[in-house]
């Protein structure tokens, strides 16, 4: 979606919303969204799930996780993966029976920035995730250059991490994301041998027109990865992708990678200034 596109009226109802989030001060466990061209705010009440069902082999050892205690120790959250299950239990594929959250990731390079140690650093990650220079230099090698959702100062806005959170954070997220499977999806590497761990990469978050005022349930995180520019949203909503609509619009152009994950949140959505919505579960 251009923004020559939208109607006058609905960039002034834009401006508006936007206006009264950025004043709304967040809580703790809150972060930004935005969905149907309007900001929301997100509670999360609950901790994520990365499913790792009993026949998945998540970290390509070539044992099922039935067969392997070692693999259920550590979440493997993986883009790239779609399980048959969602967390309340639910059978069949999260597509059709859970919720999305399209999760906004810049690959993109504003400065086509060729050093490496600008990718978040080691200091708040796990044991055994790709951070810091080593981060940066494999990026590098695989993008051209360390991409916006992987420096510890991105040089556009995210809505995570969230205000005053270390690069590699966001509240009552995982920690890191393993992207073995979409970067053999690419064609960037051949089938998955081994986990590709990385932190948690700076983001926004986009909800579907029908999901922007709900009381809390599980969402499926259905990374997008996008590599435009043009198409990132503003911190105020003005442009950019602001809308799942968007979403598809940029993906057909291909300025858009939409991938599944067996990652999973729980969280309300309100839009941002509404008092009925407010004090959701």
């Amino acid at each position: 979606m251009k923004l020559s596109t939208i109607r006058p009226a609905l960039l002034a109802a834009v401006a508006l919303t936007a206006a009264t989030a950025s004043a709304q001060t967040l809580k703790p466990n809150q972060t930004l969204g935005f969905g149907d061209s309007k900001q929301l705010v997100f509670t999360y009440t609950q901790n994520f799930d990365c499913i790792d069902q009993p026949y998945d082999d998540l970290n390509f050892n070539g044992i099922i996780a039935a067969n392997d205690p070692s693999e259920l120790q550590t979440p493997i959250c993986q883009a790239g993966f779609n399980p048959t299950i969602n967390p309340p239990g639910q059978i069949g594929s999260p597509y059709e029976t859970t919720e999305p959250i399209y999760v906004l990731v810049p690959l993109f390079s504003v400065d086509n920035d060729q050093n490496p140690n600008d990718a978040i650093s080691c200091n708040n990650v796990v044991t055994g995730t790709l951070c810091g220079p080593a981060l940066g230099t494999e990026l590098i090698t695989l993008f051209g250059a360390v991409p916006e959702a992987f420096k510890a100062t991105p040089l556009v806005y995210t809505q995570c991490p969230e205000p005053g959170s270390a690069p590699g954070t966001c509240t009552m997220h995982a920690s890191r994301l393993d992207l073995a499977p979409v970067l053999a999806d690419l064609g960037f590497t051949g089938p998955p041998t081994a986990n590709v761990f990385v932190p948690t990469p700076n983001h926004s978050h986009v909800l579907i027109d029908r999901d922007i005022n709900l009381p809390a349930i599980w969402w499926q995180v259905i990374p997008v990865l996008v590599t435009s520019q043009s198409d990132w949203p503003t911190k105020d909503g003005s442009s950019g992708i602001i809308s799942a609509r968007a979403v598809k619009a940029a993906e057909a152009a291909g300025d858009a990678i939409i991938a599944p994950s067996n990652f999973f949140l729980f969280f309300s959505s309100y839009t941002a200034g509404s008092h009925s919505m407010a004090n959701m579960k």
